[in-house]
């Protein structure tokens, strides 16, 4: 039983630095989404500006398209001013003309805005590009370093693992499924030392019969407080 108390300590061990390995592992993947999120607010933001640019360039276009109508309409007006016999109709011709040239003048300015914010966008778009780029190459090495710690917490966890199925081989199938099963129960701790008549896994006082049955060795003995199987560690 002592052989088997001892290497019920040894499992719990390996299991805690699994535990602590998987919990690194955890945190590494989480730094990696968080990278990964970087970019992708990144491109949306970029995709969000060119589909302002795409909005501004169609409205640049109908504005042009307007324009055109619009000086169209003047020249068949002035024309039409040609042929004009009474001066009624030539009068109402001109106010066309008029309306038409004021339109033509706030479509014109308009459509001059229009090329400054599109050529504003184009800039912004440059130098949204520009970072991304840039952020991509940072992040590429940043993420190649944590993929790196990635894979020598796996090699260390898969180590462990064979260096655990060892030990399991060799104890009792009732010892393992009663430490897995207290595992659960307590946060990851079944196996806890007993030391100066005390559980050093909830700090509570051990009866003397019980702690002094610890020391022959010859049966498995659990915290009568937290339930955890006690060990001495000490020679």
């Amino acid at each position: 039983m002592q052989k088997n108390l001892k290497m019920l300590d040894e499992l719990q061990g390996i299991d805690l630095k699994i535990d602590g390995f998987k919990g690194e592992r955890e945190t590494l993947l989480e730094e990696q989404a968080v990278l990964d999120g970087k970019v992708a607010a990144a491109e949306a933001a970029i995709a969000e500006k060119n589909n302002e640019l795409t909005l501004f360039e169609e409205e640049k276009v109908s504005l042009d398209e307007s324009l055109a109508a619009e000086t169209e309409n003047i020249s068949r007006s002035e024309a039409r001013l040609k042929e004009i016999k009474t001066q009624k109709e030539y009068q109402a011709v001109s106010k066309e003309i008029s309306t038409a040239r004021k339109l033509k003048a706030e479509l014109e300015e308009q459509i001059l805005l229009k090329i400054g914010r599109i050529d504003e966008l184009k800039g912004e778009l440059a130098g949204m590009a520009e970072n991304l780029a840039a952020m991509n190459e940072n992040i590429a090495a940043q993420k190649g370093e944590v993929q790196a710690r990635i894979d020598r917490l796996e090699e260390g966890i898969a180590q462990d693992i064979s260096a655990r199925e060892e030990i399991v081989k060799l104890l009792p199938a009732a010892m393992t499924r009663r430490y897995t099963l207290l595992r659960e129960q307590r946060r990851g701790i079944a196996v806890v030392e007993a030391r100066a008549g005390s559980c050093l896994g909830c700090n509570m006082n051990l009866p003397p019969q019980l702690y002094n049955t610890l020391f022959r060795g010859d049966e498995l003995i659990t915290c009568p407080h937290c339930q955890r199987i006690l060990v001495l560690r000490q020679e």
